[in-house]
């Protein structure tokens, strides 16, 4: 399946039923009065984010999503039928912003969320309208218009650990050792042409989501290479593990560090800021002088803690898990706090 983050769509509530002109018939009843009954309620649009998808790409096919209209009232005081809603399933992570305005009208960032456009109100019959002065109205409510709009729906991957590096890095290799992804590897960049996920089980009930970034190059944030499609999926994650080899692909471990978090903060200042883990990986193809060289430049930028690893052999695994867990906990303490009340459930 082919992986599309990002795609705009036209979306449409239903129309309101009208509402019915209508008198009561009968023999031997010459002054019926009105029943003329109330029009249906317009189908709403519903977005629901689900896990079962992890792409947007079905919204492809369709430029153009509507809800029924409801039915018009009828006599005998007999209501419309209600216009069936249309319920859209997206992907966790999914962000709906208004095309025209730019504001962003929902965030579904766990499971079960909603956005709801409601359709238009039935029209009320005749019926409503009969006063002791004004006992046969010969009118009857117009159904409310449903709601238009033109959206952006863009995917942001909900990952609570983001994987930074260039390629070749050793990303793909560690998300396949730390999870049971089965991201494609290879010995030549590039070869993440869409983010993956991996979950990492710790135990019962302890485990995160580790997502693999396509690897980003000098000028990303302007363009460059891939990684500036995949910027955006960075977002919503509580640290990076930034990765370096001591392979010589666009500089120094150091200077290819400071490259990637210039692009960072070109593209989102806050994301630069974010906690970071440096690892410096393939440390089997190291000595052990090689190994300590690398550790103290990289221990004096500042960045964040330095792990070392080797993806190949499993050496430092462990021990990187270990000091994930306690940032993964506290980022989601901290997203509880701040988690607000859910919306009331739609009619």
């Amino acid at each position: 399946m082919r992986f599309v983050d990002e795609i705009d769509v036209a979306i449409a509530s239903g129309k309101g039923g009208d509402g019915c002109v209508s008198f009561h018939r009968a023999k031997f009843v010459p002054r019926g009065g009105p029943n003329g009954g109330d029009g249906g309620r317009g189908g709403a649009l519903v977005f629901e984010a689900t896990p079962q998808r992890n792409t947007l790409v079905d919204y492809r096919r369709n430029q153009r999503y509507s809800a029924r209209n409801g039915q018009p009232g009828m006599g005998n005081n007999k209501t419309g039928a209600a216009g069936e809603d249309l319920v859209l399933l997206v992907p966790v992570g999914t962000v709906i912003t208004d095309r025209n305005t730019g504001e962003v009208l929902a965030d579904l960032d766990r499971e079960g969320a909603q956005w709801v456009m409601p359709g238009g109100r039935g029209g009320l019959g005749n019926t409503h309208f009969a006063t002791a002065q004004r006992r046969t109205p010969l009118f009857a409510q117009d159904g409310e218009e449903g709601s238009e709009r033109e959206i952006t729906m863009e995917l942001k991957l909900i990952a609570e650990v983001g994987l930074l590096g260039y390629p070749n890095a050793g990303k793909s290799t560690l998300l396949s050792r730390i999870s049971a992804a089965r991201p494609k590897v290879a010995s030549y960049p590039f070869t993440t042409l869409t983010p993956s996920l991996g979950v990492v089980q710790l135990g019962p009930g302890n485990s995160f989501v580790v997502a693999d970034i396509p690897g980003l190059v000098d000028g990303a944030s302007e363009g460059v290479g891939l990684g500036h499609r995949f910027l955006k999926h960075l977002e919503r994650c509580a640290l990076f593990l930034h990765l370096v080899s001591p392979e010589e692909w666009g500089g120094t471990p150091t200077e290819r560090i400071l490259a990637l978090n210039r692009e960072l903060a070109a593209y989102d200042e806050e994301l630069a800021q974010r906690k970071q883990l440096i690892v410096l990986t393939k440390i089997d193809t190291l000595s052990e002088a090689e190994r300590r060289h690398h550790r103290e430049a990289l221990e004096a930028l500042g960045v964040g803690p330095v792990v070392e690893l080797s993806a190949v052999s499993g050496a430092g695994l462990d021990e990187l898990v270990r000091q994930l867990w306690p940032v993964v906990q506290k980022h989601r303490e901290d997203e509880r706090e701040t988690q607000p009340a859910p919306s009331p459930p739609h009619d």
